[in-house]
């Protein structure tokens, strides 16, 4: 399966790599199939929300791109897929937590001008976001996995993006209210891949090379952002990789953002440590 130039990263926030295996059976029949590829991925460090999700959009460690917190998150001022991909004149697209809008499009987030996005100015051109207000301190859904999957596969078919990025939040929120190892946990995972069980098909007749990941595990009480190995290792599916199966060796999240503008085919910046793991 050829990318055509077109890529979905799909993050999976708090999916542990072994909940990922042991519940994502959608993913698991397509690595068995051979029709995508499965690589064991070590997270980089702090294993903290923001700071990782700029490492996979910049190919660099958080002691260098800056966001080192969830606390000091602001705009990116490092280069980006979205800021690449939009100097290239491609289309970006986004339905994902109003972190990603206040990293790439504006902070910090109003949501009456950025929950809803089209605009052909901004580093992500069309965006739908949400946010955490008005949840309980443990949430225990911030969106519904049905509800954000037809806001990704909606501007699919209205725009026809290059890069689209997807945010699922809700194994995090699950993780921090029941752990790392509860039957909830366990249960939202199987709930996510279900639900991308019934877009990816679309997605790949689109046209879009697939890839899935997360940002960081969680421990059993609940936790993450430190270095254990339950905190560090995520998974990453690539749908549409000429070499299918399970991958023997493991990979850096230093490689995701190479990746992605290999696939789009942008020159991939000369700073960046990672290597590209779409071939």
């Amino acid at each position: 399966m050829k990318s055509n130039g077109k890529v979905i990263l799909v993050i999976i926030d708090g999916l542990k790599f072994q909940t990922a295996v042991d519940q994502c059976g959608y993913l698991e029949a397509l690595v068995e199939s051979k029709k995508a590829r499965r690589m064991k991925m070590i997270a980089v460090l702090p294993t903290l929300s923001a700071p990782i999700y700029e490492t996979l959009h910049t190919g660099l460690e958080p002691v260098d791109h800056g966001i080192t917190s969830n606390d000091n998150l602001r705009k990116s001022n490092s280069e980006n897929i979205f800021s690449i991909a939009k100097e290239n004149g491609l289309k970006t697209a986004a339905a994902a937590h109003c972190y990603f809008s206040t990293l790439y499009n504006a902070d910090p987030y109003i949501p009456i001008t950025d929950q809803e996005v089209n605009d052909a100015n901004k580093p992500i051109q069309y965006g739908r976001f949400y946010s955490e207000k008005g949840y309980s301190s443990f949430n225990i859904s911030l969106i519904s996995e049905h509800d954000l999957m037809n806001q990704a596969s909606m501007m699919i078919d209205r725009y026809k993006p290059h890069y689209l990025m997807i945010h699922s939040c809700s194994c995090d929120s699950i993780g921090h209210k029941f752990g790392g190892s509860s039957e909830e946990y366990s249960k939202q995972a199987w709930l996510v891949n279900d639900q991308l069980a019934q877009h990816i098909p679309f997605w790949t007749e689109e046209g879009y090379r697939v890839l899935i990941t997360s940002d960081h595990g969680f421990t059993d009480s609940g936790n993450h952002g430190g270095s254990s190995d339950i905190e560090r290792w995520t998974p990453y599916y690539d749908i549409g990789h000429p070499r299918p199966g399970v991958a023997k060796e493991t990979v850096s999240q230093l490689s995701v953002a190479p990746s992605i503008l290999s696939l789009l085919g942008l020159s991939i910046p000369k700073n960046l440590k990672g290597v590209a793991l779409d071939k």
